[in-house]
């Protein structure tokens, strides 16, 4: 059984592994403060092109989501998404734990849009309503799509217009940056938005996320908020010596490439046999659309996830590709969707 489920089902890049060994009995001191940690943050800065942000090591994506959501607004205020973003669907209500509201709108792409935001501002006008004060953006998103820098700036004037805060996931960052479509940079990203994470955790490292935040106004007091939530994490030096090595010799860009590369190979096997899918596919995550009789056949020998019903003979599933997906997999993957 080969799993296409996810993006983080095997351990880490080798290279973080033989670094974590070789520094292993080093003494440092802790949360975050370490040489790996400077160092770590003086990368990503560079590549950003951005000198004046600051970088905060977290553990995982929900853990970075609450955090920067819950520090950047206030008790009364509210967070616009679309209705597949993450924090709305898969947190456990992680953002509403903290006492925010997320407020959203349906969108086919994935993709929040001035449109959207406008609607939601038209709709919570007064104090005896939330106070929308946060967008939360996805990249790729949830849905495996991604944002063109046209379509970042048009939400930068948007949060501009309105005086909200632009706040971008990237658990996925890696795969958008790396995928066909792209004319994004991360340096472009640092520069549109108010704050953004990039993700290790689904593209190579053992567990881990960057929040990168670009307003100062942020990041004052954040690591006050960080203690306070559990994010802090004594052993910092595990999370700074892992985004050290992704940052070194393009290794982030490569390990994310592979699992588009990967995921590309699988897309065109599906569209030669004429295979529908519910999202354009940009990135490694595709949702094509399987007669419920093919999915129980390629259930026999692989590991997928069911996204939605579309009718009663057809489903809407979800294969994803990973920095570590064996090419071997994927040729026996697509002979499998041939023989469909």
């Amino acid at each position: 059984m080969y799993s296409f489920n996810n993006d983080y089902s095997e351990g880490a890049y080798p290279g973080i592994l033989e670094k974590l060994m070789e520094t292993n009995l080093i003494q440092t001191v802790g949360y975050g403060l370490d040489e790996y940690c400077k160092e770590a943050e003086k990368l990503i800065l560079k590549h950003i092109e951005k000198e004046d942000s600051h970088v905060h090591f977290i553990s995982g994506g929900t853990q970075a989501n609450l955090l920067a959501i819950s520090s950047f607004i206030k008790p009364y205020e509210a967070v616009i998404t679309v209705t597949t973003g993450h924090i709305n669907v898969h947190e456990t209500g992680s953002i509403e734990g903290t006492g925010h509201k997320i407020l959203t709108k349906y969108a086919s792409d994935g993709k929040v849009t001035p449109e959207i935001i406008d609607a939601l501002m038209e709709e919570n006008t007064t104090e005896h309503m939330v106070k929308p004060a946060l967008i939360y953006i996805s990249d790729s998103t949830e849905v495996g799509t991604i944002y063109t820098k046209s379509e970042l700036e048009e939400l930068r004037h948007s949060a501009d217009k309105h005086g909200l805060i632009l706040f971008m996931d990237g658990a996925r960052l890696g795969a958008a940056l790396t995928a066909d479509a792209n004319d994004l940079t991360m340096a472009d990203i640092a520069a549109l938005t108010d704050a953004f994470y990039i993700g290790g955790t689904k593209n190579g490292a053992l567990f881990g996320e960057a929040l990168v935040i670009n307003n100062e106004r942020l990041n004052e007091d954040f690591r006050y908020m960080e203690k306070q939530k559990g994010a802090m994490l004594a052993k910092g030096r595990m999370l700074g010596i892992q985004f050290m090595e992704l940052f070194k010799d393009n290794v982030f860009y490569d390990l994310a490439a592979h699992a588009n590369k990967c995921a590309a190979i699988i897309k065109d096997a599906l569209l030669d046999k004429d295979i529908e899918f519910k999202y354009e596919p940009e990135s490694n995550q595709l949702f094509p659309i399987f007669t419920y009789k093919d999915i129980d056949k390629l259930s026999k020998d692989y590991l997928f996830s069911i996204d939605s019903k579309v009718d009663e003979e057809h489903a809407c599933v979800r294969i994803v590709t990973s920095w570590a997906t064996k090419e071997s997999a994927v040729e026996e993957f697509v002979k499998a969707i041939k023989e469909l």
